[in-house]
């Protein structure tokens, strides 16, 4: 792990998406660090914001809805200077108008209220998977990455690669006796997975590293690059049981995308879920790492690696119940 530079100083840090697990890690590391650290959560007056307050203890918490200017500028900033914005903040499910709205919109309005309130430079958590932009949400996404760039902050575009908690949704399953499914031979894709304390520590590393800013910077996890099949071996071994596995043709998301994008023209809903599927689809078939635009061909050599924890390591700490899996909207199986 890159050492702070010797300028390292406490800063007014200014958090989006500080409730999901990867900004709930990125919060510790910022306090770890020394900064000053305010979170715009949403649920004033009810039973989350009691959530919010447990999972952030040590955190500021200002309630505001970050998809209103308004709210963005009168309960997040409230005309008070910050060095730092920090964004954790993505859409929900990826379909269209939710990503535009979160990944687009809500970005760009918070970039212009942090620059009214002195923010000079921003970190912000995007994908690597928009290295290849055929959904709506890396569209959202690369608009926002673009804007940032041409704003003037200092910026660090984190572009991190697959995270445990998309990884580890068969965990139960296997436990339960079924097969691992995997799509064709499990073979079809890799990966090079971080956790989200390393993928913390590594967003609030960037604050104060030079050679870390002004660039756009893909990151995973330690280790070996790995395949669905792998990750299948490698928990029933933990298990302690024989391998079995479970094939799904990706021709059979074809068909589900096919369907519901036709029925999705009279039915707004289901074009939602053949977005859905489209997303299914394409984290079936396309690895989690850097992109060659030469040869067009993924390089897990090119893709570098931060921190200490694999993915293997959390899968047996879940196995052992030290750890848990919270995914949220990231269920796939």
């Amino acid at each position: 792990m890159s050492e702070t530079s010797a300028s390292a100083r406490p800063r007014r840090v200014f958090v989006l998406g500080a409730t999901g697990t990867i900004g709930q890690a990125t919060v510790r590391a910022l306090l770890a660090r020394g900064h000053q650290v305010v979170c715009l959560v949403r649920g004033r007056g009810d039973t989350s914001a009691e959530a919010s307050a447990h999972i952030l203890p040590d955190a500021e918490l200002r309630f505001g809805d970050v998809t209103d200017p308004k709210s963005l500028a009168r309960d997040g900033f409230r005309g008070e200077r910050f060095d730092v914005l920090l964004s954790c903040l993505a859409s929900r499910t990826g379909a269209p108008k939710d990503a535009w709205a979160i990944d687009h919109r809500a970005h760009v309005d918070a970039l212009a209220a942090a620059q009214a309130a002195g923010v000079t430079q921003m970190v912000l958590l995007s994908a690597i998977c928009v290295q290849k932009p055929l959904l709506a949400f890396q569209k959202a996404k690369l608009a926002f990455e673009a804007e940032l760039i041409d704003s003037g902050l200092t910026y660090s575009i984190v572009r991190a690669t697959a995270f445990f908690k998309s990884l580890s949704g068969q965990i139960d399953r296997v436990r339960r006796g079924k097969p691992f499914l995997l799509f064709g031979d499990g073979m079809l894709t890799v990966c090079k997975p971080i956790s989200d304390d390393d993928l913390g520590r590594y967003m609030v590393e960037c604050i104060d590293l030079p050679e870390r800013h002004n660039r756009i910077l893909p990151i995973g996890g330690p280790g070996a690059a790995i395949t669905p099949r792998e990750q299948g071996e490698r928990l029933f071994a933990l298990l302690g049981r024989e391998p079995r596995f479970k094939s799904v043709p990706v021709k059979l998301l074809d068909t589900i995308i096919a369907v519901l994008g036709t029925l999705g023209r009279v039915a707004p809903t289901l074009a939602d879920k053949a977005e859905l599927a489209r997303i299914g689809r394409y984290y079936a078939t396309e690895s989690m790492l850097v992109l060659d635009p030469v040869s067009g061909r993924y390089d897990a050599a090119a893709t570098p690696s931060t921190g200490t924890e694999t993915l293997f390591d959390f899968y047996a700490r879940v196995i052992a119940e030290q750890a848990s899996v919270d995914r949220g909207d990231h269920a796939v199986f």
